[in-house]
C-alpha cells in the first residue's frame, strides 16, 4: 500500500477504492509535540477499538464521520478527506492547559461548555486561534467554523451521556474535521489519546495524562475505558 502520511499515532495509506484511505493505529505514545515518546505494545489496538465504538455511536445518532468499516484490530477504512487545519477543543471541566493559562484549579466545573480552536501545527506548537484569524488566513470559512462548533457540541452531548453511563467524567477532548464530497466530516480518532477521561467517583485519570505526567499504568487506564464502554 502507498503510504500517504505518518503521524505520531497513526499511518494513513491509499485505499483500493477511489476516495478512500486505510488508517492503521500505532503503539507509539507521545507528549509535548513528540518530545516525549515511547512504544506501548497494545496501545494501538486499544485506541482503535475505543474510537470505533465511539464513532459508531455518533454515526447512529446522526454525526457524519469518515469511518467506512473496521478492517482489523488496528486498521480501518475511511473516506479520504482534506483535513481542516484546526483542532476543535471542547471543555466541560478545567484541566491541562486551560488551568495553566487561566489559573483555574484543575477539576473545577465550568459554568458553560467551552469550544475553542487551535492551529494544527507542530512547528508552531498548536497555538490557540480565533474565528477571525482562521478566516483571515483562509483555513476555513465562518460557515464551516459554525458547522464544526455545532457538530462538536452535539458530539459532546452524546459522549457525556455515553460516558456517564460508564461511570466516567468527560473532562475535555479534541476533534478534527475534513472536507470530502462537499461536506464536513468528523475525522481522526476519539480515544484516551485525544480526550480526558476521569473516574466519576475517584477522579482517577484514565487517559493520556497517565503518560504525560508519568503516573504509570497507561494501558491499564485505556483498558479500563474500553471495558466500561463495552459494558
Amino acid at each position: 500500500m502507498e503510504k500517504l502520511y505518518e503521524g505520531k499515532s497513526k499511518i494513513v495509506y491509499e485505499g483500493e477504492e477511489p476516495g478512500t484511505c486505510i488508517i492503521k493505529y500505532k503503539d507509539t505514545a507521545t507528549a509535548g509535540n513528540g518530545v516525549k515518546k515511547e512504544d506501548l505494545p497494545g496501545k494501538g489496538k486499544l485506541n482503535a477499538e475505543i474510537s470505533n465504538i465511539i464513532f459508531n455511536h455518533l454515526m447512529e445518532n446522526g454525526v457524519k464521520t469518515h469511518l467506512l468499516k473496521v478492517i482489523d484490530d488496528t486498521t480501518v477504512l475511511a473516506k479520504k478527506a482534506d483535513i481542516v487545519m484546526v483542532e476543535v477543543i471542547v471543555r466541560n471541566v478545567a484541566a491541562g492547559s486551560f488551568s495553566k493559562k487561566y489559573g483555574v484549579p484543575e477539576g473545577s466545573p465550568l459554568k458553560n461548555t467551552v469550544v475553542e480552536f487551535s492551529y494544527k501545527s507542530d512547528e508552531y506548537g498548536d497555538p490557540m486561534i480565533n474565528d477571525s484569524q482562521i478566516t483571515a488566513i483562509g483555513i476555513a470559512t465562518q460557515e464551516e467554523l459554525d458547522e464544526m462548533k455545532a457538530a462538536a457540541l452535539k458530539v459532546n452531548d452524546l459522549m457525556v451521556e455515553m460516558f456517564s453511563k460508564a461511570g466516567i467524567r468527560l473532562i475535555d477532548f479534541k476533534l478534527e474535521f475534513g472536507r470530502a464530497d462537499g461536506e464536513l466530516l468528523l475525522c481522526d480518532e476519539i480515544s484516551p489519546d485525544s480526550c480526558r477521561f476521569w473516574d466519576a467517583k475517584t477522579n482517577e485519570k484514565l487517559d493520556k495524562d497517565r503518560f504525560r505526567r508519568d503516573l504509570g499504568n497507561v494501558l491499564g487506564g485505556y483498558s479500563d475505558v474500553l471495558a466500561r464502554i463495552k459494558g
